[in-house]
């Protein structure tokens, strides 16, 4: 059963390495889907493979000086994005005081999940349409990157498809270029996010081995995409990512289903 762990975290990171979307999108619902684990749990284990494999594809691109990454927007995002993810991850707490179930909380990720995604297909398939922005300011990028934190730390996907929307439509990147950039707000909103955890001391339990497999395979995700990434063009990354966003609606679809006790009522 733990071989799972490495398996859901691999496949995630390499899709997520290619389209700039973490990977915590598909291994946070993938995670409650199998059941693997606990919905806080499945945050913290989710928040570390996206760390893991983020700061090898960020960190190898600038090493091999082909990194795409705009320091000038991409900075002031990502300080954002990790503000946005402590805030993110304080909504998370609280919502989960709210309810003593914990299927509620998983039910109302899933949800919130879902609809962000099918929102993403639209735009992703009506974006040739759609004009698009060149934001410049450093308030806007850090009022934007605060927003993608808090909804990425909150849902517990590291970031996801709602970063590439954003730098489509307020930026007016190309799909490659776009998933660097994400990968890079993703980056520093997790090293953030995670010191965060461990200040206030709010780490939930979970499996050390556990761990240790989704971080190898968000590593070994990271180096496999990044070499697939550089054999592909934007039109072939868009395909792929339309393609996941349709795993992922249905996944949540189903999570919504399963944590609301629909099942267990049939």
């Amino acid at each position: 059963m733990q071989f799972l762990f490495f398996l859901v975290s691999l496949l995630a990171s390499v899709v997520g390495a290619i389209c700039g979307i973490g990977g915590g999108v598909i291994i946070k619902p993938t995670l409650d889907l199998l059941h693997l684990t606990s919905v806080s749990s499945g945050n913290f284990l989710s928040g570390c493979t996206v760390l893991a494999m983020s700061g090898y594809s960020v960190g190898r691109a600038l090493l091999a000086r082909d990194s795409t990454v705009n320091i000038k927007t991409g900075t002031p995002l990502s300080l954002g994005a990790a503000l946005g993810g402590v805030a993110g991850k304080s909504l998370f707490t609280g919502v989960t005081a709210l309810f003593t179930n914990a299927n509620t909380v998983g039910a109302v990720q899933a949800g919130c999940l879902l609809l962000i995604t099918v929102g993403t297909l639209v735009y992703t398939l009506k974006k040739d349409n759609i004009p698009t922005h060149r934001a410049r300011s450093m308030p806007a990028c850090v009022s934007i990157g605060l927003l993608l934190g808090v909804i990425s730390s909150f849902l517990g996907i590291g970031g996801g498809p709602i970063n590439l929307v954003v730098l489509f439509f307020f930026f007016s990147m190309d799909t490659k270029t776009a998933a660097q950039n994400s990968l890079y707000i993703i980056l520093v909103s997790q090293i953030t996010s995670f010191l965060a955890t461990i200040v206030t001391h709010t780490v939930p339990q979970f499996d050390l081995f556990s761990l240790v497999l989704m971080v190898a395979g968000g590593i070994a995700g990271g180096m496999a995409g990044r070499v697939i990434y550089k054999r592909m063009d934007n039109k072939m990354v868009d395909k792929l990512f339309i393609v996941l966003m349709l795993v992922i609606i249905a996944i949540s679809a189903y999570n919504v289903l399963l944590y609301s006790g629909v099942f267990s009522q049939v």
